[in-house]
Order: C-alpha cells, then sequence, then structure tokens
C-alpha cells in the first residue's frame, strides 16, 4: 500500500524475525516500501537488513516494555518521514484448557498479544492522524472469530484484539486511517514450534484438549497456507475501496468462519422470540 506521493510507504512491522512477520517484511521490501522491522531479538533481521539498508530500519522491540514502542515509531518518523502501514504482528499462543493455564500465564499472553497491539497503536495514532492517510493491520487469527476446546487464553487474546479494532475503525475513519484485521488460518511457520507454550495437562481433559495439543504438534510443516501469499492479500485489501474490516486468510479460516457465522445467525433466528420477550409491555 502507498499512500503518499512524495516517498515510498513505509511498512512498520511488529515481530519482524521470524513466521508471518517476516514473510511480510520481505513482501514490503520487494514491493519497494520503507521497512521498519521490530522485534525482541533483531538478529536475524540482519540480512535483510543488509539488503537494502537505504529502506530497512531494524530496531529492538519489546511490545511489552513501556515506553519501547514511543521509541520506535520515534525512530521510524526520524528514518523515513512517516508510518503508512502499521503491521501489529508480534504474538504468540498458549495450548492449554482454562483450568490447566496459570494466571501468569494468561496475563502474560494477553500482555503481549493485546495490550503490546494497543502499546504499539496508541503510540503511533498521532502520527497517523497528524498524516491523515495510512493503515492499521492487526494480525489477528482464525481464533480471534471461533474458538477450540484448548484455546481460551489465546484467542482471548485475539477476541480483545478484534474488538479494539472494531472500535479503533471507527474512531480513525474521519482521519483517513484504515483498520484491518487479518484472521490467518494455518501458515506453514514455526509459529507450531517456536511460538505455542503448552501448558500441564490434566487427565479430565484428555478427550477434548488433548486432541487439541496433538493437533498443535503434529501440523508443523503440513500447514496449507503460504506466509509468503499473506502480504500481497494485504495490499489488496488496502488497496480495495472500501476496505473490509476483516480479511480471513487460508481456506481453514474462510471455512470456519463461515461455519461459525452461519451458526450464530441460525441461534439467532431460533431464539429470536424470547430474547425479544424481555421488553417492557
Amino acid at each position: 500500500m502507498t499512500v503518499n506521493d512524495t516517498r515510498p510507504a513505509t511498512w512498520f512491522i511488529t515481530g519482524a524475525s521470524s513466521g508471518l512477520g517476516l514473510a511480510l517484511a520481505r513482501h514490503a521490501l520487494g514491493r519497494g516500501y520503507n521497512v521498519v522491522a521490530t522485534a525482541r531479538t533483531t538478529a536475524g533481521l540482519d540480512a535483510m537488513a543488509a539488503e537494502a539498508p537505504d529502506r530497512v530500519l531494524v530496531h529492538r522491540l519489546d511490545v511489552t516494555a513501556a515506553g519501547e514502542a514511543t521509541a520506535a515509531v520515534a525512530a521510524a518518523r526520524s528514518r523515513f518521514g512517516g508510518i503508512d502501514v502499521l503491521v501489529n504482528n508480534a504474538g504468540y499462543g498458549i495450548v492449554g484448557a482454562l483450568e490447566e493455564t496459570p494466571d501468569e500465564e494468561l496475563r502474560a499472553q494477553m500482555e503481549t498479544n493485546f495490550f503490546g497491539a494497543w502499546a504499539v497503536t496508541k503510540a503511533a495514532l498521532p502520527l497517523l492522524r497528524a498524516q491523515r492517510a495510512g493503515a492499521i493491520v492487526n494480525v489477528s487469527s482464525l481464533g480471534g472469530a471461533v474458538s477450540f476446546a484448548g484455546f481460551s487464553a489465546y484467542s482471548a487474546s485475539k477476541f480483545a484484539l478484534e474488538g479494539m479494532s472494531e472500535a479503533l475503525a471507527a474512531e480513525m475513519a474521519p482521519f483517513g486511517v484504515k483498520v484491518l484485521i487479518v484472521e490467518p488460518g494455518q501458515m506453514r511457520t514455526a509459529f507450531a514450534t517456536d511460538a505455542l507454550r503448552h501448558m500441564p495437562a490434566l487427565r479430565a481433559y484428555a478427550d477434548t484438549v488433548g486432541e487439541t495439543r496433538a493437533f498443535a504438534r503434529s501440523m508443523n510443516g503440513t500447514q496449507p497456507g503460504d506466509p509468503a501469499k499473506v502480504g500481497p492479500a494485504i495490499d489488496a485489501a488496502l488497496a480495495a475501496d472500501p476496505t473490509p474490516l476483516r480479511l480471513q486468510v487460508g481456506a481453514d479460516a474462510l471455512e470456519m468462519v463461515r461455519g461459525h457465522a452461519e451458526q450464530l445467525l441460525a441461534d439467532l433466528a431460533a431464539w429470536e422470540t424470547t430474547g425479544r420477550s424481555i421488553a417492557f409491555e
């Protein structure tokens, strides 16, 4: 996406050192955009920075650390003059039943996946408002629209991100800033091995969460989604008029979100009379 005619568009990406974040950074670089590639550990980004030192800024950013988002946004503005597309991608997952998940694990999940995105977005909003152009892309998940046994903590963080994004879209529309929620299905990255934390198992959940654990451990290397194709899909959505609020990427995401929506509508219709019955006479 290019929104400024006087300079290449600048994509600011969190969690850019691996997986989908790295794929998005490489897409942006290949399109001729400037890239602000941020991560808690930036060593994995050195090669990309060496490829195009004039168009890549690598900056450390732990989205849970106070002040680091503000510093990274300031560095992006100083280097490239602004931010055109903010991509909140940093995150990880937890596998475990609600009862199996310690409070500190839940809070850490929320700190990264939700509060981290909140902090980075808040740091960038004054700049985006002043530009009166740009986009905020919040990478949610299939698990941000539909949840499954064993993903209560992960889905809680992504559902919260999506609720924030819906409100943010209305708040930023008068300033010409778009908001896009991306809901990927299974992507062939190292997420399943490097970014999924498994909670201690209780025997009581062997038949429900146990299946989820087994699936999460077995899917690595077989996921149908190509992360290199997500960047072009995001570009297409941002260029569209209107840009959708949500973009599902992957056949599994499309099918499951559609099934969930159909069930929601069916329940709504089946229980409409009861729902309306609580009005004052």
